[in-house]
């Protein structure tokens, strides 16, 4: 016992730790979400986040101490997020034909997700730098922090309201979708996608890139349509109201 007690305290200290706990962590979780044939309740990333976060409270790990092992996955995010891509390379043609349409639902979809989570805040009464930071939930936790950076907004607030977000669309989405009884079809599964890569951005993708390929496509390119309109009109639209 003793030499087990100085061997965690000995690879706690070490980004060692870090590196080994999120992929040992995740791939369990991933294992049993495919166990139980992918549902939504078993989202690898949400069990991967809580049981990382409990480890780190009842040991007493530094969150610095974790994330300087962690650091060398979050590096392949950007990657990741470039490879998303590939997928909408391959479907160019369609989407040459349909860009208009898609400019105009992303529009749509992110003045409805910040609008409604705006007014959620007000009619609460939150505080208006929550309330701020309430605004870029739909977008990436990056650049929703820089967003919230801009409009005055808590940048490490917004963050974790983008992670709520996009934990929320994956695990709601698949019952959401059956209530408005979107077919099982190419038109269906493309709807699917952008709406959720639109409302719960990467998270969201990620979940629509498990379940069907146009769906991940689509939902790719909502992401990366939210990143690029928030980005741009979100600051310029605080700064003319303000």
């Amino acid at each position: 016992m003793p030499k087990f007690v100085e061997l965690w305290v000995y690879l706690s200290a070490t980004p060692l730790f870090g590196l080994t706990a999120t992929l040992v962590t995740y791939v369990l979780a991933h294992a049993i979400y495919l166990r139980v044939n992918q549902a939504p309740w078993a989202n690898p990333v949400l069990w991967s986040v809580s049981t990382i976060a409990a480890v780190l409270l009842i040991t007493g790990v530094p969150y610095p101490t974790y994330f300087s092992g962690a650091q060398f996955i979050h590096f392949l995010l950007g990657p990741a997020v470039v490879a998303l891509g590939w997928p909408l390379w391959q479907r160019r043609v369609e989407l040459r034909q349909r860009w208009g349409r898609l400019l105009v639902a992303s529009l749509a979809g992110g003045t409805a997700a910040s609008g409604s989570a705006l007014a959620l805040g007000w009619a609460m009464d939150l505080p208006t730098d929550v309330l701020l930071s309430l605004a870029p939930k739909s977008v990436t936790a990056p650049v929703a922090m820089g967003i919230a950076e801009k409009i005055g907004g808590i940048p490490a607030l917004s963050a974790v309201f983008a992670v709520l977000t996009g934990l929320v669309g994956a695990l709601s989405g698949k019952y959401l979708f059956a209530a408005l009884r979107l077919p099982y079809s190419t038109e269906g599964w493309t709807a699917r996608g952008f709406a959720l890569g639109t409302a719960a951005h990467g998270i969201g993708a990620a979940r629509a890139l498990q379940v069907n390929a146009d769906a991940g496509a689509y939902a790719g390119l909502a992401l990366g349509l939210q990143v690029v309109l928030a980005s741009l009109l979100m600051p310029l639209l605080f700064r003319l109201l303000t």
